[in-house]
């Protein structure tokens, strides 16, 4: 990875300059390309798509080259914040793999009932406005060019504008919308003829704009009470909104069916989720699968949303998903935090790889359990959409509260929502077009008496109109005077331009820090104690965003967020320079050449000896690996006997493992060390390295030693100094000891 050409942030005043004539470049939903067999590295891949150009690999990658490779499927990162901040997130996650942004903000889109235009922050579940909109394309266009794929932008096309907010993501080049009348009808009670009409027009739209449909059966599932009862309810929500999607003119590889799974742990998750997950790919081959998970049973603990992912993503890998989206695992949290929504992003990416060609390997057995529960809900499915036909239609169902009963269809529950056709918002307000209706646009659903020929723009009778000439869209800017995105630069403009490091998780500078701590007390105490421990450590605003009992008389884990008003000035900090490694074969060379002896031990008392092995033996890619002949005399090893050691074996180096720190005893030993060796008239003759999780390279060398090398060291990195250091002594006419 070239980073150094990527140094500089986002420069959002290059971004949001000049919006009112910025033009998308693209429109319409673009796929990953897939590679057959791609080789990368030491491995051959077959569910992979072409690698990035710039990206930033899992933490474990180090270990294997550093490659980096990319499923085949889209990954998608889900945004909520101020949409200035959400740019330099989507640069973070498009860094790691993602290719769908979706944006939610704190309030969802569908709850306003018009278009909103100039609004700060786009209060609706998406970058509302049209600036926020062109903002977050224009800064896409430009990590698209760091990263060298296609990275699609997502919004929400629902509410009582569906049609407008269509046009409007028609206009600014968005790629993939929800769009589904049927979660107007439940959720928001917006009248049902409304939504299906308002749905027409706005499929219409989308259709005509290549713009990918996802749709929004998974609310079932997620508000229902035994949300695992609703499957056979979630495949007729499916087969509702895609027929509807299909005679608006939605191509059906643009059509993605939202798959949530019902359930997780503790419910016997796999047996539940993985029926109903075969159940909907083969009742609708052809349609594209979106994966996400269920937010119904996210709480504050990350911890346990991350394996709920990983159980999801191997469904996913047990069947097929061309979408897999990813849930920022704080969301139970209600605090969408930067490296959160990276970490959903890396948890999608490391998994699908680690299953890559899971079902050349297992099949499933639809001999057994799982074949009789995928007939069951198909069945089921099937019985339900027969009887919603016999009671008069999709509106008479839903007056009867058919949807969103938590019973096993055909039990019952009747706990199921109800909406009158003539009621919710909106009721009245449809009206039957004239037999000489006529539309002047060229995308539009339904009967229009248009004078022209088919060979003719149906806008030529108005001079264009702005999907095909965007010059003619009226742009208008933020018209809030007291919250918009130029003021709240402007209040941190100087920090920002002076560099500074402030601590943040969600917007530049917000001085967000999170604490962990267990408290020898039961919740109902910990959680006021630690209150008041964060803020005897100087933090504002301090709340308890997560605990957990570890046991009732024994203690609670707890997580604090917290304020702090702090910025740091890099250029006042003493960074020592990074050491430049050798590469690995050089090293290997450079020793098989002139071999290397080394001798080791934890020093004094410390009877700790595994970060020592790590760094000597062959298995965790220490010495060994490079040829280096190692010779560890053990733990609690007098500081006398290391040296002496060293004069009988000859060493090339002394490595000294100190882990114990209480009264200043790895400085004092390490200090002995050096101060013996040169007693005994080999210390000009000899390297010698300190190492422990209390060392640093300014300590060892403080002490007399040559290097210090602290938590985290690798056997690469102490090798590369070895054979640095011994060309060093020789330079100055140095031999080894005889």
């Amino acid at each position: 990875m070239n980073k150094d050409k990527y140094q500089d942030k986002l420069d959002l005043d290059r971004i949001l300059d000049d919006l009112e004539n910025y033009r998308p470049r693209r429109k319409g939903w673009r796929w990953r390309t897939k590679v057959e067999n791609l080789k990368l590295g030491d491995f051959t891949y077959y569910q992979c798509s072409t690698p990035l150009k710039q990206s930033i690999p899992l933490p474990a990658a180090r270990a294997f080259g550093g490659i980096d490779p990319q499923p085949d499927c889209v990954i998608t990162s889900e945004i909520a914040w101020r949409f200035e901040d959400d740019i330099r997130r989507m640069r973070m996650a498009a860094w790691h793999g993602a290719d769908h942004i979706m944006v939610i903000r704190t309030a969802g889109q569908s709850h306003f009932d018009g278009l909103i235009e100039g609004t700060p922050m786009g209060v609706g579940g998406v970058p509302i406005s049209r600036k926020q909109l062109r903002a977050s394309r224009k800064a896409l266009d430009m990590i698209e060019d760091e990263v060298g794929r296609p990275i699609n932008l997502h919004t929400y096309i629902s509410g009582v504008a569906g049609p407008e907010v269509a046009v409007l993501c028609a206009e600014e080049g968005v790629n993939g919308a929800h769009q589904d009348p049927q979660y107007n009808i439940l959720y928001r009670n917006i009248n049902m003829i409304r939504s299906i009409v308002d749905a027409a027009e706005a499929k219409r739209i989308m259709a005509d704009a290549k713009i990918i449909q996802i749709d929004g059966a998974h609310n079932a599932n997620a508000t229902a009470v035994k949300a695992w009862k609703v499957m056979p309810e979630l495949l007729v929500q499916h087969a509702i909104n895609s027929l509807f999607s299909l005679k608006a003119g939605i191509k059906q590889d643009d059509i993605c069916l939202s798959t949530v799974p019902p359930t997780a742990t503790p419910s016997p998750d796999l047996r539940i989720n993985l029926p109903y997950a075969v159940a909907l790919r083969r009742l609708f081959p052809g349609f594209k699968m979106r994966a996400q998970m269920n937010t119904k049973y996210m709480q504050s603990d990350t911890r346990e949303v991350t394996v709920t992912h990983v159980l999801n993503l191997l469904i996913s890998r047990l069947t097929s998903v061309d979408i897999q989206s990813t849930i920022t695992p704080d969301e139970g949290r209600n605090v969408p935090w930067h490296y959160n929504s990276i970490a959903g992003v890396n948890t999608a990416k490391q998994t699908l790889i680690g299953l890559d060609g899971l079902q050349e390997m297992v099949k499933l057995n639809m001999e057994g359990e799982l074949g009789t529960k995928v007939r069951e809900i198909t069945e089921r499915a099937i019985l339900f959409l027969e009887e919603i036909i016999e009671q008069g239609g999709y509106f008479a169902a839903v007056e009867k509260g058919f949807f969103v009963d938590s019973g096993l269809y055909p039990e019952r529950s009747g706990d199921g929502i109800v909406r009158r056709a003539d009621g919710g918002s909106g009721a009245g307000s449809v009206i039957e077009r004239d037999t000489d209706y006529m539309a002047p646009v060229c995308s539009h659903f339904g009967k229009n008496n248009l004078p022209i020929d088919n060979e003719t723009k149906p806008c030529s009778l108005i001079g264009g109109c702005t999907l095909c000439n965007p010059d003619k869209i009226v742009y208008i800017d933020e018209l809030d005077p007291a919250d918009n995105v130029n003021i709240r630069l402007d209040k941190v403009r100087k920090e920002r331009e002076a560099g500074l490091i402030k601590p943040e998780v969600a917007e530049w500078g917000d001085g967000t820090v999170l604490v962990t701590l267990f408290l020898p007390a039961p919740p109902e105490v910990a959680k006021f104690a630690a209150l008041e421990i964060a803020r005897q450590m100087g933090l504002a605003e301090p709340e308890v965003i997560n605990y957990q009992v570890m046991h009732p008389a024994e203690g609670t884990f707890l997580e604090v967020k917290g304020r702090v008003d702090i910025a740091i000035d890099p250029d006042m900090l003493v960074i020592p320079e990074e050491p430049q490694l050798l590469a690995e074969e050089e090293i290997k060379e450079d020793i098989k050449r002139q071999p290397m002896l080394v001798v080791a031990a934890t020093l004094g008392e410390d009877e700790h000896s595994v970060g020592i092995h790590e760094i000597l033996d062959i298995k965790h890619g220490g010495l060994e690996k490079y040829g280096v002949e190692c010779h560890f005399l053990g733990t609690s090893v007098s500081v006398e006997k290391l040296a002496d050691a060293a004069i009988e074996f000859a060493a090339d180096a002394i490595l000294a493992s100190t882990i114990i720190s209480h009264g200043e005893i790895h400085r004092i030993n390490m200090q002995k060390l050096h101060e013996i060796c040169i007693e005994k008239g080999i210390r000009d003759q000899i390297i010698v390295i300190g190492g422990g999780t209390q060392v640093t390279d300014e300590m060892a060398k403080e002490a007399g030693l040559d290097a210090g090398f602290g938590r985290g060291s690798t056997g690469h990195q102490v090798a590369s100094f070895l054979v640095q250091q011994r060309r060093v002594k020789a330079a100055k006419g140095r031999r080894r000891i005889a």
